[in-house]
């Protein structure tokens, strides 16, 4: 029984795609979602996007894990690194920034325009397509080079302590300057100077 294995394979919040249930029909799979959904035991995000129905600790209606859905969507599909956080929230999760982000910023090869808004359960959500194809091999050059574009519109420290903090960020997921200087044309010019300013250039040579 699908259900058996949702119960089974997923967790509370994690949304559940058809294309990850097992069965060779999706027509089939549509009907016993909507049964499922019909019964009361699975919510709709939307079609073809589901997860379990529970209830917080609070007794309140559970949502759906937005991390979790941009995570499966968006940044690790099938396995396979698609993408990656980019912009202000980018800023704020690795500590160059106090304020947060109105809306989550993916740069991800799901992405099929240069840049689409949308709004997934109240959560506003832009996906950008990236200066290239996102491999594992180059996921964090590329995240560190749109860092890197947006530092002097977001940061609120520079200097020393921003030096610090770039390099403590480097070696925390051991950037490949190789990658780096591989896709450093792709972007502006601005970006030579920030990465100068933060003590960095000695990586590029």
């Amino acid at each position: 029984m699908i259900y058996d294995y949702i119960k089974n394979n997923f967790k509370n919040g994690e949304p559940i795609f058809l294309s990850e249930l097992p069965g060779e029909s999706k027509d089939y799979l549509r009907q016993e979602m909507k049964r499922l959904v019909d019964e009361g035991k699975l919510e709709r995000l939307y079609n073809g996007v589901y997860y379990l129905k529970y209830t917080t600790i609070l007794g309140t209606k559970g949502k759906i894990s937005i991390d979790l859905y941009l995570e499966k969507k968006y940044i690790t599909v099938s396995g396979n690194s698609s993408g990656y956080i980019t912009g202000l929230g980018l800023a704020n999760r690795l500590g160059f920034t106090t304020q947060n982000a109105s809306c989550y910023e993916i740069c991800s090869n799901e992405a099929t325009t240069k840049q689409r808004k949308q709004v997934v359960d109240g959560y506003t959500i832009v996906v950008y397509q990236p200066v290239a194809h996102v491999t594992e091999a180059n996921k964090t050059a590329l995240q560190f080079l749109d860092l890197m574009s947006n530092i002097d519109k977001y940061s609120e420290i520079s200097g020393t302590e921003r030096t610090l903090k770039l390099k403590k960020y480097i070696e925390s997921v051991n950037l490949n300057f190789d990658e780096v200087k591989k896709y450093l044309p792709l972007y502006p010019d601005k970006v030579y100077r920030n990465i100068y300013e933060g003590g960095l250039m000695s990586e590029l040579v």
